[in-house]
């Protein structure tokens, strides 16, 4: 048993020692690490929007609990849609920068290895990929939200509320008639 560990270990340094073979792994992560540092750049650009419509709800929320609010309290539902989309962007790109730190893993761990991960590395890039499109579709969403004038933000809102009346009519209609 102690020899194969010995056997092990010899066979992990030779395969490493190999400064062509690490070079060539540091070459092939770059890509994956340029991407984690977009997405770094990019989130950073998500959560700063996440905190100002997080702190625009808090303070029209305050103002109205002092009556001070007007017109201010419309603009709430559009601002809880722009809430969960930032948020959804800002879950689904962080999901994409762990899945692309598990392609740099696997990238240095198939330097170590025998075993042929391609296929798995190939898998968590097309993941990474499909995480970050759908943090970027919603970004797209909540930035569509936010460019609308305070009028057309407005209308939007009470067709929220609108329709947010009309399923709780429904729903209580269906629970009287069962």
């Amino acid at each position: 048993m102690a020899a194969s560990g010995a056997d092990f270990a010899s066979d992990l340094v030779n395969r490493t020692s190999n400064t062509m073979r690490v070079q060539q792994v540091l070459q092939l992560s770059l890509t994956p690490v340029f991407l984690l540092a977009a997405i770094g750049a990019v989130m950073n650009t998500m959560t700063q929007r996440l905190i100002w419509i997080a702190t625009r709800i808090e303070a029209i929320e305050e103002a109205a609990e002092l009556g001070e609010a007007g017109r201010r309290p419309e603009e709430l539902p559009i601002l809880e849609r722009r809430r969960v989309y930032a948020q959804g962007a800002v879950m689904f790109c962080t999901a994409s920068a762990l899945a692309i730190c598990i392609v740099i893993g696997l990238l240095f761990v198939s330097a170590f290895i025998e075993t042929q991960i391609g296929t798995l590395t190939a898998v968590a890039w097309i993941t990474t990929m499909g995480l970050m499109v759908a943090g970027l579709v919603l970004f797209l969403l909540e930035t569509r939200l936010a460019t609308g004038s305070a009028k057309d933000r407005r209308r939007r809102s009470r067709e929220i509320m609108r329709r947010k009346a009309e399923r709780v009519a429904e729903d209580d209609n269906s629970g009287a008639s069962l």
